[in-house]
């Protein structure tokens, strides 16, 4: 069976600081409707900027993912993301009244339990999937760091790190499905080297980090002085010097806690891809930089994909939704000029059909006698006609009703189609019917070939004296 996109049932807020610039935010998860994605408004702005979560708008990878849309920006966003897509959330809208997401404990898990307590929601369309179907790489050969993708039916993520650290060397961690997303992945928390604090901060960094929010390391040997200097620089009590490798008085959630934070990460930022992924990731050192170029990697190999033509699908064992007697009911057409057989699939905005082109079609005699053509004024009749099926079906008695086309534009014929060709027919609608006024996009295939694709302007009108 088919999996459903997922949206939030009702709106949730979290209130934090953000890690960075410090400032106390506001962040409410709002429900959002079907392909809508996740986006993030900014309501403390003029006109309420949107901003939209996909890898193409990733401006800033220091210390986390910075996006930024129509010089709008929103920072931050790696947890917050890698919930909604571990949690099963497609579509949200992200109302964020200041420029990044709430750090809240350096986790994921606060968001986790947020949208638990507003709930999902199954949504009418169906679910997208990018499948990796051969090794996809991407790599920093002077830093060792690597992110690669393999061919798998499911979704999985193994993540190798390592640090020139006696404290923190190499850890591995893994999620093999979501379901372990909640308690092994989402408590853990962000890391940092006490070594790297101060020169964070004075690079206008981490303002609003504190021993709430993060694991300090210390992989040093530490003076009480320093710890002292740190404490007041962050406007945090003193803490005593410690050996065992954790500056603040916490207990890890697992021994590979921070291994287990940067697989966080990469959920997080490859959720900019913009669609489910299936396939198995292998992350190497991964960091935002990588992740972030992986994700923008796989989006172009999407919209490579896009930009082929992919036609129909047809089982002809299938049983039609409508067959001959049913198109005869619904559009006013008859021989020798009703040119749709079947319609393999209807919903309120797409419509397929078939046009099955056999020797005994009238107008072969003339068109060519020596070279029979299925002319093209007829291969743009036949698309229409499947058009007007998914125009007749919104109104609840179609006998009343006629088409009148209005325009035809930017047809292009890609091949012939000849005798023994079945004409497989995608109509799609462009934007809600308006006044009876319908604007689709067509396209007709043979076997795996574009053959035709055309765009209409039809008008749905009753019947004379109707």
């Amino acid at each position: 069976m088919s999996e459903k996109q997922r949206t939030v049932v009702k709106p949730v807020t979290l209130k934090g600081n953000g890690l960075h610039s410090g400032e106390k935010v506001e962040l409410t998860i709002h429900p959002a409707p079907d392909n809508h994605g996740y986006v993030f408004e900014r309501t403390d702005l003029e006109g309420n900027p949107t901003v939209r979560a996909v890898a193409e708008n990733v401006v800033l990878t220091e210390r986390g993912t910075t996006l930024e849309e129509n010089s709008v920006r929103v920072s931050t966003i790696e947890h917050l993301l890698a919930s909604l897509y571990a949690m099963g959330i497609d579509n949200a809208l992200l109302k964020l009244n200041g420029p990044e997401v709430p750090i809240m404990d350096g986790s994921a898990i606060e968001f986790v339990k947020a949208i638990k307590s507003a709930g999902t929601a199954e949504q009418e369309s169906e679910r997208k999937y990018f499948e990796i179907k051969n090794k996809m790489a991407f790599r920093d050969e002077k830093k060792g760091l690597e992110i690669t993708g393999y061919p798998d039916d499911t979704f999985s993520i193994d993540v190798h790190i390592g640090f020139d650290s006696k404290i923190l060397d190499n850890q591995f961690a893994r999620l093999n499905n979501f379901d372990e997303f909640e308690t092994q992945i989402a408590p853990c928390r962000t890391f940092v080297f006490l070594r790297e604090v101060e020169l964070l901060y004075k690079n206008n960094l981490i303002k609003g980090g504190d021993l709430n929010n993060a694991i300090v390391i210390i992989d040093r040997k530490v003076s009480q002085e320093e710890l002292d200097r740190l404490a007041d620089l962050f406007h945090q009590p003193k803490i005593q010097a410690k050996p065992e490798g954790v500056l603040n008085n916490i207990e890890l959630h697992f021994n590979n806690e921070p291994a287990r934070h940067k697989l966080l990460d990469v959920i997080g930022d490859l959720a900019l891809v913009g669609t489910r992924l299936k396939g198995k990731i292998i992350a190497n050192k991964p960091g935002h930089y990588i992740n972030t170029e992986f994700a923008r990697m796989l989006r172009k190999e999407i919209k490579h994909k896009l930009s082929k033509p992919v036609p129909p699908e047809y089982d002809p064992d299938k049983p039609p939704v409508c067959d001959i007697n049913d198109i005869m009911k619904k559009l006013p057409h008859r021989p020798p000029f009703l040119l749709v057989d079947r319609i393999t699939y209807l919903d309120d905005w797409t419509v397929c059909g078939i046009k099955n082109v056999t020797m005994n079609e009238a107008f072969f005699v003339g068109h060519f006698p020596e070279e029979p053509i299925m002319p093209g004024v007829l291969q743009i009749e036949a698309m229409a006609q499947v058009g007007g099926i998914l125009l007749m079906s919104m109104v609840p008695d179609p006998e009343n009703y006629v088409l009148y086309f209005m325009k035809i534009e930017n047809v292009k014929f890609k091949q012939k189609v000849v005798p023994g060709d079945t004409l497989n027919v995608r109509m799609i609608l462009k934007e809600p019917v308006r006044r009876g006024i319908a604007l689709t996009y067509g396209q007709g295939f043979v076997g795996d070939k574009l053959a035709i694709e055309c765009e209409f302007m039809a008008q749905l009108s009753r019947k004379p004296g109707v």
